[in-house]
């Protein structure tokens, strides 16, 4: 069972700025206004069993809302938990801060559920900008996804892909407000939206979208498409990988290691997706005019 408490007011937040413009002959001209700004603060995920205390795993810099599933889509993407019926209860709570943030997701697992392994070399603090920074080593990383995306036969025409970016977008609500968000779309392979979330960090985004599915029992994603605004890094892949997802679709362009992971699992992905134009990096074969 998944609750959200609290009021969620702090996903934009106004802040006083000085706007200038430059001048041709006149010189800049320099107006003092107001400015809607995208939201950012820790939430920490603390994970527990039935009957025991909660210990805190995690730490992530994110835009508040949909706080849960992104708890959720962490769990999973790092292979602590692999269903909805592997989490007893997820709780957004209000920590010991004063006055209460809703800063903390409380997670207990289900007794069948191997408490994660907490080791001191692996630091799971993340940034808004980067997920796996303070992993130990891209052994660490390299979870093993339960699901073979490497046998999911769906292909997906070019021109679908095509409209994706636009379609995203058009779903990004506090973009248009603030100009300072990731985004993360989950499509079927026709074209359709499933889900869309927004996050200051792209790797929050895509968890949120994640969390999701796992708590609506959708897993794995076969026959879909994710779309992420920005690049495509190694993490995103891994992410996409672990929740069964055949296609990962990005506005930039991926690094060499996302490459390597897409080919290694299977997974087709593609990058430069703009306008009528894209590249595929791997599994070009279910992409039908690359086939």
């Amino acid at each position: 069972a998944a609750r959200e408490n609290g009021a969620m007011g702090r996903v934009t937040d106004r802040r006083a700025v000085v706007h200038i413009e430059t001048g041709d002959a006149g010189g800049p001209t320099v107006v003092k206004r107001m400015e809607t700004l995208t939201g950012e603060e820790p939430l920490e995920i603390r994970v527990g069993r039935p009957g025991l205390g909660r210990t805190p795993l995690a730490v992530t810099m994110r835009t508040p809302g949909d706080d849960v599933d992104l708890a959720l889509g962490f769990l999973l993407t790092e292979g602590i938990v692999a269903a909805a019926e592997d989490v007893v209860t997820a709780q957004l709570c209000a920590g010991a801060e004063t006055p209460n943030t809703y800063n903390v997701v409380d997670v207990t697992l289900a007794p069948h559920v191997p408490p994660p392994v907490t080791d001191p070399a692996r630091n799971f603090y993340t940034t808004s900008s980067c997920g796996v920074c303070g992993k130990a080593s891209i052994e660490a990383v390299r979870t093993k996804s339960r699901f073979d995306v490497a046998a999911d036969d769906s292909t997906v025409d070019p021109a679908t892909l095509a409209a994706l970016p636009d379609r995203l977008r058009a779903q990004q609500r506090t973009f248009d407000r603030t100009g300072g968000l990731h985004a993360a779309g989950l499509f079927t392979v026709d074209g359709d939206v499933v889900c869309v979330r927004e996050d200051v960090g792209r790797h929050n985004a895509v968890d949120k979208v994640i969390g999701w599915a796992l708590r609506e029992g959708r897993l794995p994603l076969r026959g879909h498409v994710l779309m992420v605004s920005g690049r495509a890094s190694f993490e995103l892949v891994q992410k996409a990988s672990m929740a069964g997802i055949p296609v990962l679709a990005a506005i930039s362009a991926p690094s060499t290691l996302a490459v390597d992971l897409a080919e290694d699992a299977g997974l087709t992905l593609v990058g430069f997706l703009r306008g009528p134009s894209m590249n595929v990096y791997a599994g070009a074969h279910r992409v039908r005019a690359a086939g």
